[in-house]
C-alpha cells in the first residue's frame, strides 16, 4: 500500500516541520518516513567551515545542498528500499559521524527551504505543498531558534537573515510558490489544509489497497486543488 511522497517547500521557519508532524499525526497509518532537506547539507572545507563561524556562509542557496544524494535517497525510499540518512550538527556545522537507518514506507514526506529548486527532485514528488507563513513571523521562529536551539547570538542571526536568508526567500523559495499543488496559509494553525490534505492522502491509499492503481495522483490532487482554492489561496 504505497501512496508515494508530498514535498513541503517554504521560507525558513514558516512551519513545514509543524505542518509534516501534523499531516503524519491526523494520517494515523503505519510505515510514514519523514525526510528533512536539513539533513542533507554539503560537507564543509575549512575554507567554509570558518565562514560558517561568522555567519557568513550562505546555508539558504541551492548549492548549499547535496542534491545528488537527495534524489538517490528519496528515489530508493519510493522503492521501498532502506537508506542512511546524514545526521547534520547545526551547531558544528558538520555531519555526525553516525547515520540514521530509514526504511521505505507507504507515505513519504519530505520538507526544505529548496524542495522545488531541483527538477529531478520535482519529478519525485507526487505532491507539492507551499506553506506560506508571514515574514515577520518567521523572523521571530528563527531568532528564538537559533538562539534557543543552535547556540547563535542575535546579532548573528540578523546578520545572516539580511545577508542570506530574506534575499533566497525572494529570489528561490516564494517564486517556487507556483509550482505547488496547494498552498497552506498560515502554516501549521491552518488545520482546513492540513485535514484536505491527509483526506487526499487516505483516498489515494485506500485506492492503491483496492487495487485502483490506474487512478492519477496529479488528477486527484487536481480536483483537490479547485476544491479547496478559496481557502488555500487567502493572505494574511
Amino acid at each position: 500500500m504505497l501512496f508515494g511522497s508530498a514535498g513541503l517547500c517554504g521560507g525558513s521557519a514558516s512551519g513545514k516541520t509543524t505542518v509534516a508532524n501534523k499531516i503524519i499525526e491526523a494520517l494515523d497509518v503505519p510505515w510514514v518516513v519523514l525526510l528533512s532537506m536539513d539533513s542533507f547539507y554539503k560537507v564543509l572545507s575549512p575554507e567554509e567551515q570558518a565562514l560558517a563561524a561568522s555567519n557568513d556562509y550562505n546555508f539558504d542557496h541551492p548549492g548549499a545542498f547535496d542534491f545528488e544524494l537527495l534524489v538517490a535517497t528519496l528515489r530508493k525510499l519510493k522503492q521501498g528500499k532502506s537508506v542512511k540518512i546524514p545526521v547534520y550538527d547545526f551547531t558544528t556545522h558538520r555531519r555526525q559521524k553516525d547515520w540514521k537507518n530509514v526504511y521505505g514506507a507507504s507515505v513519504i514526506i519530505f520538507e526544505g527551504i529548496m524542495s522545488f529548486a531541483d527538477k529531478e527532485l520535482l519529478q519525485l514528488l507526487d505532491m507539492k505543498i507551499f506553506v506560506d507563513t508571514d515574514s515577520d513571523i518567521r523572523l521571530v521562529r528563527r531568532l528564538r531558534r537559533d538562539i534557543t536551539e543552535r547556540g547563535r547570538d542575535i546579532e548573528g542571526v540578523i546578520k545572516q537573515y539580511n545577508k542570506f536568508v530574506k534575499p533566497a526567500f525572494e529570489q528561490y523559495i516564494e517564486p517556487a510558490m507556483r509550482l505547488a499543488d496547494i498552498v497552506v496559509p498560515r502554516g501549521g494553525g491552518n488545520m482546513v489544509a492540513i485535514d484536505l490534505i491527509v483526506q487526499h492522502v487516505h483516498s489515494q491509499l485506500e485506492e492503491v489497497s483496492d487495487g485502483n492503481t490506474d487512478s492519477s495522483l496529479e488528477h486527484g490532487a487536481t480536483l483537490w486543488q479547485k476544491a479547496t482554492s478559496s481557502s488555500s489561496t487567502q493572505r494574511d
